[in-house]
């Protein structure tokens, strides 16, 4: 079976993934976009080897961050694992929406055409025209890039709700939004004690300025802190407020575009959550 662990960040979607892996003999497949690039450690909250509890984990760290690592390549990696995997239980956790549905299901993707660069678009217009092929799009309207390189980017699919594989079980995690809230701004101020700044500093020394790093929510707004074009504390709020809105979003998205079964998160006693979630696949 797959079983499909969603959710925003700070909802525990590792610890049930490892718990889930240890129940079923499963190896964890990651679904984050972020979280295949090296050296983006802290940012991502990627897994830490004294986390994974012996059980292999894959598609995490495949990438150096000065390359370019797209959904057609996830796409293409993710079902080679599946097929690598298939006589395996997998867990699939992140919360990358577009990236595990483009490859759970009939996705398909052409080359990207990049003629078309829509210089004498606006960002609000640009925004308006990817809404229109993709209305629960997760791109920010002041994303100009990537917005342009949505709207080149021609999809082909006989049916996108058509899952590929069987067995397959999605979870959610959610909480409360105050909640929700509050566990984000305090990981951000965790994430700093833990060395985010030496992270992203040693990364804005090498000028690697790649599209991982000047979108990433924790990247961006510390290179802006380096650039000297904000203060620290302001780059710290900057990064609570994106990552508060970004959960939003991905609630949006996963509630539009997958089955996802949603289940309370109990952090008094996390196993209570874990049990439920167990007693919900062996039905």
């Amino acid at each position: 079976m797959i079983i499909v662990i969603v959710g925003p960040t700070g909802v525990g979607k590792t610890k049930l993934s490892v718990e889930l892996a240890k129940k079923y003999n499963a190896v964890i497949l990651n679904g984050d976009s972020m979280q295949v690039y090296k050296d983006l450690n802290i940012g991502t909250a990627k897994v830490r080897e004294d986390e994974k509890d012996r059980v292999p984990h894959y598609l995490f760290d495949i990438v150096e961050p000065t390359d370019m690592y797209t959904v057609y390549d996830y796409q293409k990696d993710l079902r080679q694992k599946l097929e690598e995997y298939k006589n395996r239980n997998i867990i699939i956790v992140g919360g990358t929406g577009l990236y595990i549905k483009a490859a759970l299901y009939d996705y398909e993707f052409s080359e990207e055409d990049k003629s078309n660069s829509y210089e004498d678009k606006t960002n609000e217009e640009l925004y308006e025209m990817v809404k229109k092929i993709d209305k629960d799009t997760d791109i920010h309207i002041n994303n100009r890039k990537r917005l342009v390189r949505r709207l080149n980017r021609k999809e082909i699919s006989n049916n996108k709700d058509k899952l590929l594989y069987d067995n397959v079980y999605f979870i959610g995690l959610t909480t409360s939004r105050d909640k929700l809230y509050e566990r984000i701004n305090k990981r951000v101020d965790q994430m700093v004690k833990d060395g985010l700044l030496e992270e992203v500093k040693s990364l804005y020394d090498k000028n690697i300025r790649s599209k991982a790093i000047m979108t990433g929510i924790g990247y961006k707004e510390l290179y802006s802190y380096f650039d000297g074009t904000i203060t620290l504390d302001e780059a710290l709020d900057l990064i609570k407020k994106n990552s508060r809105h970004y959960a939003k979003r991905q609630y949006t998205w996963f509630n539009n575009q997958m089955n996802v079964k949603w289940f309370d998160v109990d952090f008094n006693n996390f196993e209570n959550t874990i049990n439920s979630v167990e007693k919900y696949i062996d039905k």
